[in-house]
């Protein structure tokens, strides 16, 4: 019954943080100072990586234009649902007279 139990322990979430030893729960100095935000200088390779590839330049992403697409296509929304709510209105008041 013991070994079931044990092994019910390891397999659960409950089991496999309770079995770990309570210093590594602890966050390390490192970790506080990366979440508090400080600012660390990048590397060689961030800084390569970061910079603006001239391959890429036609996969680049168009975004005022899909700003202005998304524009009109509210804009379009709006016209449909004031037309469409016109339209009941017209209906309704034809059918009382």
């Amino acid at each position: 019954m013991a070994a079931i139990r044990k092994l019910a322990e390891k397999t659960t979430l409950f089991g496999a943080i309770s079995s770990t030893p309570q210093k590594e729960m602890l966050p390390s100095p490192m970790n506080h100072i990366a979440r508090r935000g400080y600012h660390i200088d990048l590397g060689a390779r961030e800084k390569a990586l970061l910079e603006e590839d001239p391959a890429l330049k036609r996969f680049k992403s168009y975004k005022n234009n899909l700003k202005r697409i998304s524009k009109v296509g509210d804009a379009l929304t709006i016209v449909v649902v004031a037309a469409c709510a016109y339209q009941l209105y017209a209906v309704t008041t034809v059918r009382k007279e």
